[in-house]
């Protein structure tokens, strides 16, 4: 969609109006969206980071609902390889990578899963094809530093649901949201209202993920651009001290003053030590360090370790609106 229009769309859909903190006119460049999926577009599955268990099997179900999308599917050449935890040595991911990045006829490419591995790869990648001719790239957990690599491109990504969790029935809200996302190019979601929240409405970027990886970018060149957007940040399986350690870290880089709003997905296993607990729950860590600001704050939204993991357009410019007896976050085509 040329960006004239897509701005009118995103105008009439978001409803915009002078409650609005960021202008999407005056402040973004609007980012490049890859075209919408049909049928019989080429999606690549690939296994950038981790290897996983009965993958033979997972595979399986997986390219059946992508057939049954109308996608033609197609493997990366090392799915199946090993190295220790790693889908592969760095060499095969990378390539993989590479080849789903650089073919013009694959119009998609979905992780096989996170875990681990994407940090030791991605300077190796060469996104000169891939700007000739964007395409979707989908994943979440260890793939935010991916989508964020994709984002300093001027590019939009799918922050969604990854094939390890095709085949399980508490995921079917999360990848329902996916293919509308691939299909339609829309996305809305939506929280339950919590007291922790600050309210506001806001429109801008909207970009993040896992809180981890997003500390991991820091001094790298993969650092991601927080100011004037809306940060998303969820996390699995950390000590509270070490996300209390995280949320310092992000705040003492700059990357928590300036945001136009920020969006607190689900923080599953999160654990505190026995006879020692740090004194707060994971909410009431991340309210403490954000709690000089005064942009929108909605805390317990369905993105995430935990279903439902709802879709978005990572990069895309979108409406959150977080007030007492509503909370949302909204995308147009």
């Amino acid at each position: 969609m040329e960006p004239i229009k897509l701005l009118g769309a995103l105008s009439l859909i978001l409803g915009l109006s002078s409650s609005v903190k960021y202008s999407a006119t005056s402040h973004y460049k609007l980012p490049i969206q890859p075209p919408l999926l049909k049928r019989a577009d080429k999606i690549a599955i690939v296994a950038p980071s981790f290897w996983l268990q009965d993958v033979e099997n997972a595979i399986e179900q997986t390219t059946k609902k992508l057939k049954a999308w109308g996608l033609e599917v197609v493997l990366s050449p090392h799915l199946y390889a090993r190295q220790c935890r790693f889908a592969g040595t760095d060499r095969q991911r990378a390539e993989d990578l590479q080849w789903a990045l650089d073919d013009p006829t694959i119009r998609a490419v979905i992780a096989w899963t996170g875990g681990y591995g994407i940090t030791r790869i991605i300077d190796q990648l060469d996104f000169t094809r891939f700007m000739q001719s964007p395409k979707w790239i989908i994943g979440y957990s260890d793939i935010t530093a991916l989508l964020i690599r994709v984002h300093q491109l001027g590019t939009v990504a799918v922050h969604g649901e990854m094939p390890k969790n095709f085949s399980k029935p508490q995921y079917a809200s999360s990848i329902a949201s996916l293919k509308t996302m691939l299909f339609e190019g829309t996305s809305q979601l939506s929280a339950k209202p919590n007291t922790l929240n600050r309210l506001g409405i806001v429109t801008a970027p909207v970009v993040g993920g896992n809180l981890t990886l997003l500390c991991n970018t820091l001094g790298t060149p993969s650092a991601l651009d927080t100011n004037n957007k809306i940060l998303v940040i969820e996390e699995v399986g950390e000590e509270l001290y070490a996300l209390d350690r995280v949320m310092v870290q992000l705040k003492r880089a700059g990357k928590l003053q300036h945001l136009a709003g920020l969006i607190v997905g689900s923080m599953v296993a999160m654990k505190d030590k026995a006879g020692n607990p740090f004194g707060k729950s994971a909410e009431e860590i991340i309210q403490e360090h954000v709690a000089a600001y005064d942009y929108p704050v909605a805390f317990h939204f369905p993105i995430g370790h935990h279903p439902p993991n709802l879709a978005f357009p990572h990069g895309s410019i979108g409406q959150l609106c977080v007030e007492k007896h509503k909370v949302s976050l909204v995308f147009g085509p």
